[in-house]
């Protein structure tokens, strides 16, 4: 196709080129099955500079609509665990749906490669997902190392494109996913969880997706107002107060005359408890004439049993009398062990002296900068939280910053690829494969399995030899009770999205359902068992064959 730049070269880029007729009618005639992407960044521009440079290379030496496979996974499971939560397949189904180069994407990479040929951008023009397939595993699942989380068919200059902007929308959705879930694990099943780590999160973006995927790995709610704005109910918006709202107030003088208040210092005066801080009695009479059905009080500002829970009673009483139920408090420093079972054994005394039982199910929140080892050392002692925030340790995934998720390219035109490293870990396993997850007569999974496209899948009953991908002694023979598939086509070509886009509250559900199933010692905090990943015999024997092939033997002398 001829370029407007090889006939008017002096035109600055933006203004030389316009879209072919051809590709404005079928951009105008596509039916849209996803969204756009949540962040306007996720464009086919968020890349890395050598995603181009190849990508003309290939298309300059003609191999561009080479038919190739890349596959998505990663090495090693994060936080010295086994289990990682598959996220993000929510944004990638988005990006493909909307992958195009306007004209400015394009004047700017003629500005960085200023002496491609004019051609290369017309077919940049015309680029998009129409001739793409891509499989991957519902958002929500367990994956294990070198278990494909997608993999992506198509021709080779589109789907090298594509490599960078799937990572980084797969990376961090499902570490911080894993993280969460792993939170939820320590926690209990009957804690409520809670994300409060938009200020401490890298940036904006970071933010909204820790508030998305936190709610996927099994949070109950998070304090980022925009999150619960733009994603609906499944992202329900929690929080109170801070310090501050305590440290504004002096003394009572500065709270109006209402009912609350006055009810509150008879209450005051029938218990004796007039030494409280009264800066602090006047911050939460104001916050429960505010919210009088959901007073939920921070009670650390000054003294934590002898002001703050003293005051939160006393207010507590006040709300009750005029028909109204308190939340509860939000412990934030000190020994949350001890002080949540003092504020514990204070509720259980006022509920039976005063006869007021909303007391025996007030929240206890606590926050403090817990992580995933507080929670486990707080389930070896006696302690009443009934509710956790959580912040840095969870959007920042402290203990591990990175997933280190990668796309390789494993077959182009019909070819198996492997690449060698002495690092074994690093060897790729070549050639399409499919995937499946084999599980035993107790219903828990036993291991999954990579076997080449052309195989036939295990069957239920059938005995199958199932080897380590690299060591020859390792193997066992497996009789599952149940097979299933990993990977389901999401996206074919000029259909676009063939399966419906993931919800936060399904994919919240699937990690529920994926984690009830698994052995305790695979999801053990210490020393998990290890999940077995293995290959087929004839996957093992190709392997090793095609590994053997492309190392060549040396010659000593």
């Amino acid at each position: 196709r001829g370029s407007p730049l090889a006939s008017n070269p002096n035109l600055p880029y933006a203004l030389s080129m316009s879209p072919p007729a051809a590709k404005k009618a079928k951009t105008a005639s596509k039916h849209v099955t996803a969204p756009p992407p949540d962040n306007k960044l996720v464009r086919p521009l968020l890349t890395d500079m050598y995603q181009l440079t190849m990508c003309y290379a290939y298309w300059l030496s003609g191999r561009h609509e080479l038919p190739s496979h890349f596959e998505l996974f990663f090495r090693k499971a994060p936080f010295a665990g086994e289990i990682t939560v598959a996220a993000g397949l929510d944004q990638v189904l988005s990006f493909v749906e909307h992958f195009s180069f306007d004209e400015a994407d394009l004047s700017y990479i003629h500005k960085l490669m200023p002496n491609a040929d004019a051609k290369f951008f017309d077919y940049l023009r015309s680029l998009d997902c129409s001739a793409v397939r891509i499989e991957a595993v519902p958002q929500g699942t367990l994956v294990f190392p070198r278990v494909p989380i997608v993999t992506v068919s198509g021709p080779l200059g589109v789907c090298q494109l594509l490599e960078t902007t799937l990572l980084t929308l797969v990376n961090y959705p499902s570490l911080v996913t894993t993280n969460a879930a792993r939170f939820k694990l320590a926690a209990g099943p009957d804690k409520v969880l809670l994300e409060f780590g938009l200020r401490r999160a890298q940036g904006p973006d970071g933010g909204f997706s820790a508030s998305k995927y936190c709610i996927v790995g099994g949070f109950d709610g998070t304090s980022n107002v925009v999150a619960g704005m733009i994603l609906g109910d499944d992202v329900p918006v929690k929080g109170t107060h801070a310090h501050s709202f305590v440290q504004s107030f002096t003394s009572l003088d500065e709270v109006g005359e209402h009912k609350i208040k006055s009810d509150t210092l008879k209450h005051r005066d029938s218990l004796g408890w007039t030494d409280t801080h009264p800066g602090e009695l006047a911050a939460f009479i104001s916050y429960a004439v505010a919210f009088p059905d959901n007073f939920l009080a921070l009670i650390d500002t000054y003294d934590t049993l002898g002001s703050g829970l003293r005051n939160f009673v006393l207010v507590s009483l006040a709300l009750d009398d005029s028909g109204h139920k308190p939340a509860g408090i939000r412990l934030d420093s000190g020994d949350l062990a001890y002080l949540s079972t003092e504020c514990k054994k204070m509720f259980t005394k006022m509920s039976a002296s005063h006869g007021r039982p909303f007391f025996s199910s007030l929240a206890i929140v606590a926050s403090n900068d817990i992580n995933e080892g507080v929670l486990q050392a707080l389930n070896k002692q006696e302690h009443a939280i009934t509710a956790f925030g959580i912040g840095t340790n969870l959007v920042t995934c402290q203990k591990q910053p990175a997933l280190g998720c990668v796309y390789k390219l494993v077959e182009i035109g019909g070819v198996p690829k492997i690449k060698i490293s002495q690092d074994i870990a690093k060897v790729l396993i070549p050639g399409k494969k499919n995937s499946y997850r084999l599980f035993g007569a107790d219903g828990s999974p036993i291991l999954d399995l990579l076997i080449r496209s052309d195989e036939s899948a295990p069957k239920v009953g059938e005995r199958f030899l199932c080897r380590h991908p690299f060591e020859e002694q390792k193997r066992v023979y497996v009789t599952p009770s149940r097979v299933e598939r990993l990977s389901v086509v999401v996206w074919n070509g000029a259909e676009g999205a063939v399966a419906p886009m993931p919800t936060i509250g399904d994919s919240k559900r699937r990690v529920g359902e994926q984690i009830a199933v698994m052995r305790s010692d695979h999801i053990r905090y210490d020393n998990p068992t290890p999940y077995k990943v293995s290959v087929s015999d004839k996957l093992f024997k190709f392997l090793h064959k095609l590994w053997l092939d492309s190392t060549p033997v040396l010659e000593l002398s």
